[in-house]
């Protein structure tokens, strides 16, 4: 069973191929802008958003996969940039992330700083807006070895730990530094609202490796998005929206939509039911809630792969938690990108 674990460890701390990480994604993808394009920093109907998301995978006696993050995002220097454009914004933040599997073996964080910049282009009947960003992240991988037991520790009656693992080479990994880029285009009106974008993360194959071998990297992560919303009455509200992104033999795609329904006429209050696909994977049911600038989502993954033929059945939760502020927002609310 030790030995087991660590074959695991190593696959998931070390990967395959030429890239021997994948990076953490989220169910609700869309409620984890920054992780999402750098380009979305500060595209919201406000002048700060704060995010925080936490997924527990296959949930058990062990909790074996668990990823969570908090960002901060904020429109700066508006309308106060001499010689620039009223309506064009420019945007700063960050994030923080963390990963954890068996039990916290294999650990991981992340730590991202963002600058977008969103250029009015149209401004009659439908706003267009193009949207650049740009990101720089640090990150660090750790396996606990004094938790896993080792052939060379074991003496014929069992494992003893105090015995060196022979293994103290692989102690040691080093954090890496990459960097990311994204364009986004947005085309809205009083009542409706487009936005589609690329992005790519770790685009200098920062090197990310226990063992001393250049060509051991990490790959390119590539993202491709669209969100559509729009009002259906005075009170209802349709959000559409999908991803696809691929790192190295790792790729998927998930899309879905949801409804929401405002409580009352101020709108203030809206209730969100939806449902998400991920390929080949899982189908995601979604509800949330908002109220005023809060806005609280819970989805869980039905799963759809081979590991639901497994004895325990894989069980995954995601919370995602905003917070919008600083003036009253506008235009449509639900959307967790705006």
């Amino acid at each position: 069973m030790r030995k087991i674990l660590v074959l695991t460890a190593f696959i998931w701390a070390l990967g395959a191929g030429k890239s021997y990480a994948q990076d953490p994604s989220f169910s609700q993808f869309f409620s984890s802008p920054l992780n999402i394009n750098p380009a979305l920093t500060a595209n919201i109907n406000a002048d700060w958003r704060m995010v925080s998301n936490l997924r527990d995978q296959w949930i058990g006696p062990a909790s074996p996969y668990m990823t969570g993050s908090i960002s901060y995002d904020r429109k700066v220097m508006q309308n106060k940039m001499s010689g620039v454009e009223e309506g064009n914004v420019m945007g700063v933040g960050g994030m923080l992330m963390f990963d954890r599997a068996m039990g916290g073996i294999a650990k991981s964080i992340y730590g991202s700083l963002d600058i977008s910049y969103r250029i009015k282009l149209i401004d009659a009947g439908n706003k267009h807006k193009l949207g650049i960003g740009f990101g720089g992240i640090y990150g660090h991988r750790t396996v606990d070895f004094s938790r896993l037991d080792w052939e060379e520790q074991f003496t014929g009656y069992g494992f003893n730990t105090n015995l060196p693992t022979g293994e103290a080479a692989l102690a040691n990994m080093k954090g890496y530094i990459s960097l990311s880029a994204g364009l986004t285009y947005s085309i809205s009106n009083e009542t409706s609202n487009l936005d589609f974008g690329v992005a790519a993360f770790h685009v200098n194959k920062p090197k990310q490796t226990f063992l001393e071998d250049d060509k051991q990297v990490l790959a390119i992560r590539k993202v491709g998005h669209a969100n559509y919303e729009t009002f259906l009455d005075e009170r209802t509200v349709l959000n559409i929206n999908g991803i696809y992104q691929f790192q190295d033999q790792a790729k998927y795609f998930s899309v879905g939509g949801a409804v929401g329904y405002y409580l009352e006429d101020e709108n203030e209050s809206l209730i969100t039911a939806g449902v998400w696909y991920w390929s080949k994977n899982a189908i995601v049911p979604y509800v949330g809630l908002a109220y005023k600038d809060m806005q609280f989502g819970v989805s869980y993954d039905l799963t759809v792969s081979k590991l639901n033929q497994a004895t325990r059945k894989p069980n995954t939760f995601e919370v995602s938690v905003i917070l919008r502020g600083t003036k009253p927002a506008t235009g449509i609310i639900p959307c967790p990108w705006k």
